[in-house]
């Protein structure tokens, strides 16, 4: 049985896939934009975008395996498989949003 979750890890947990979910919709909406030819995105970016999602979700499903094999509760666990997506995430609005508008 897992131990209890406080409200603490609850609210930790929202804030943190709120933020993460805010990041991903700029993601999309530049990603988008690039398609459209109106941001500057690099060539191999929908192949990126393809190949990050397969490498994040590994590295998310180990880490919430290692959190269950120690027991963590059930906001810790989600809290650790979220934590490479948010990485990712937050990576890419700073790699996306520094190339900016217009053409590539």
């Amino acid at each position: 049985m897992f131990p209890m979750m406080t409200p603490a890890q609850l609210i930790s947990l929202s804030f943190k896939t709120g933020f993460m979910l805010a990041e991903a919709q700029m993601v999309i909406g530049m990603r988008m934009m690039g398609m459209a030819g109106l941001w500057r995105v690099t060539p191999s970016e929908n192949a990126r975008m393809s190949s990050e999602k397969v490498k994040v979700m590994g590295q998310s499903a180990a880490a919430a395996t290692q959190a269950v094999m120690a027991g963590k509760p059930p906001a810790l666990i989600a809290e650790a498989a979220l934590k490479p997506v948010a990485r990712a995430t937050k990576s890419n609005v700073k790699r996306l949003a520094a190339r900016g508008p217009g053409q590539p």
